[in-house]
């Protein structure tokens, strides 16, 4: 049993891929709270998608698919937040001309390229192929992305519960919006090695969505989540070595099952329990009061 564990980290390959996936839960789970709060699960798959060209032009051109990644994702979520404060187009609306416009430009640009199956690792992810390069840009946007939703906890707190209230505060629900989408862009940047374009939407909103289920406080949740992320992660990676499956499949159906089993004990826990839940107003009061103390 105990072979079984440490077989796989006498590679190299191995090790950079646990500390991926370590990274990666960790920024994926905390800023997905946030998402399934804010019901933002399409901003965060059309963003996934919407970085396809960026990365076709960087590899075209020889750069850092990396920094191609970065610029599309950030651009498109400025895009996205300037396009919904127009009073004549819908947010949804603004994400779906968005999202399939970029996705589009990336397959045309793909198209121009010499093999499909040089993208097949950014649409589909290869966690064993992370290199220490990988891991270094993911552990600086990890950091990156930890210590901005530190520094802005209590606000972002404010603002996803009742926006109204946080602008009578005098916050800026639209610069927290703008700040909330671009740490969401890095976060999918940080994401593609590990699950790949299409999958990096499920790993920012089943860890999130089944800690949802599990508490309705803030932190317990994100800590929830940030341990169902990380630990989906590892089993994952483990599937992917023994049963040579694709790694990004395997973490996701991973926290797919954890959610499973939060709906589950969810479920059970209200027909046991019977309680009113805890109101928004609750955990409003809670962020006002604590915002600026």
């Amino acid at each position: 049993m105990l072979d079984f564990v440490t077989a796989p980290f006498r590679y190299p390959f191995i090790q950079s891929a646990f500390v991926a996936v370590v990274l990666v839960g960790l920024c994926c789970a905390a800023i997905g709270v946030y998402v399934v709060l804010r019901r933002m699960a399409f901003i965060g798959d059309a963003l996934a998608h919407t970085i396809l060209p960026g990365i076709v032009v960087a590899y075209l051109n020889q750069w850092n698919l990396s920094i191609g990644a970065m610029v599309a994702g950030v651009l498109t979520a400025l895009g996205i937040g300037w396009l919904s404060r127009r009073d004549e187009i819908r947010e949804d609306t603004a994400i779906g001309v968005l999202f399939t416009a970029m996705f589009a430009l990336g397959i045309l640009l793909v198209s121009t390229a010499r093999s499909f199956r040089d993208f097949s690792h950014i649409l589909f992810g290869n966690l064993l192929g992370v290199t220490f390069a990988d891991v270094r840009l993911m552990a600086i946007l990890t950091l990156v992305i930890l210590v901005m939703l530190f520094l802005f906890h209590k606000e972002l707190e404010l603002t996803s519960f009742d926006p109204t209230h946080a602008r009578v505060m005098g916050l800026s629900a639209d610069k927290l919006r703008y700040l909330l989408l671009i740490l969401l862009a890095l976060t999918v940047v940080s994401a593609i090695q590990v699950v790949g374009v299409v999958l990096t939407s499920a790993l920012l909103i089943t860890p999130a969505a089944a800690a949802a289920l599990l508490s309705e406080r803030l932190s317990r949740m994100m800590l929830i989540a940030v341990i169902i992320s990380v630990v989906s992660g590892v089993i994952g990676l483990y599937v992917s070595f023994y049963a040579n499956v694709s790694s990004g499949a395997a973490i996701v159906l991973t926290c797919t099952a954890f959610f499973g089993f939060a709906w589950f004990v969810a479920t059970i826990r209200r027909r046991l329990y019977p309680s009113p839940a805890a109101s928004e107003d609750v955990a409003v009061k809670t962020a006002s009061a604590s915002l600026f103390e």
